[in-house]
């Protein structure tokens, strides 16, 4: 049989795998072994965190290269999209962790509630609660991981897409100054305006609990709508949206980054109009990753 394998150092090779034999897996194209010999890779950590809810919860933290316990790192909380999709040992060409810890960030990457993997009661539990046990395992992961002594607790920063971009969003309006810097791309911040323009209702009506204006209202558009904590904001925020976005439409990013203005948080609208809801262009994202950076470098160093 013919494989792909990666993990969260090394990119997609191919493997040949032998199912009559008992013998380790072996690599038939290794295209990117000459540039891996010229990386410091940071060493990833797999930590159990506790939940609000007596869970625990699958956490993996990229330390730097050449990491210092005796430094202290501004740290990233790394917010997953789907919201059903796991973070496993995945390689990306954008949410690249050992890319992001190579700038001198830790990152902290937690599998909360809904992601699958660990049973089909914590995969089915977001359903309909996207604003709820999700961000206080999210919180739960980097008040964890900021009691380290090598993470500097002052400069913590939150980023993500989708699901992970609307986190970004709950957590702009109920994280209580723990985060200091946040990137949100193609993120949902008003649930009732996205249900109106998303092409993917089937998943609306199931996940999120269907229209607005049924008897009983779903908490999506009301506990758990990112816009109506907007006067909690604090963090400087960089959104990021694609123009041909239609599960996650433009919209939500403008109306996001004028709230953002209009409260006087400083912010920046990062648009990419012919991308759809991944930044697919490698020039579009030699730009993504410069503007990523120079945002976290401007408020957390």
């Amino acid at each position: 049989m013919i494989a792909e394998r990666q993990d969260q150092n090394h990119a997609t090779e191919l493997f040949h795998l032998d199912a009559k034999k008992e013998v380790a897996p072996g690599a038939f194209t290794v295209e990117n072994v000459d540039l891996y010999s010229q990386l410091a890779m940071g060493d990833i950590q797999k930590r159990w965190i506790q939940t609000s809810d007596g869970g625990s919860m699958l956490t993996w933290v990229f330390l730097p290269p050449n990491f210092d316990p005796e430094k202290k790192y501004p740290t990233l909380l790394y917010c997953q999209g789907g919201p059903q999709s796991a973070v496993s040992a995945f390689y990306s060409y954008r949410w690249n962790f050992q890319l992001m810890a190579a700038q001198g960030y830790i990152v902290v990457a937690p599998n909360r509630h809904g992601v699958p993997g660990f049973g089909k009661e914590w995969n089915e539990q977001i359903s309909q609660d996207w604003g709820g046990q999700a961000m206080r395992d999210y919180l739960a992961a980097i008040d964890t991981v900021a009691k380290e002594s090598y993470v500097d607790a002052n400069n913590l920063g939150a980023v993500g897409a989708s699901y992970g971009g609307y986190s970004v969003y709950m957590l702009a309006g109920i994280h209580e100054n723990r985060f200091k810097a946040l990137i949100s791309h193609c993120g949902l911040f008003d649930m009732k305006s996205w249900y109106l323009t998303t092409e993917e209702l089937f998943f609306a009506n199931k996940d999120v609990g269907g229209p607005y204006w049924t008897a009983e209202v779903p908490k999506a558009y009301t506990d758990y709508n990112p816009m109506n904590f907007v006067q909690n904001w604090t963090a400087p925020l960089l959104v990021i949206h694609g123009g041909n976005d239609f599960r996650v439409p433009e919209n939500q990013g403008m109306e996001a980054y004028q709230a953002a203005q209009l409260r006087g948080i400083p912010s920046r609208f990062l648009y990419f109009p012919e991308e759809g809801h991944w930044v697919l262009s490698p020039q579009n994202g030699l730009v993504w990753h410069a503007e990523f950076f120079s945002w976290l470098d401007t408020w957390l160093k």
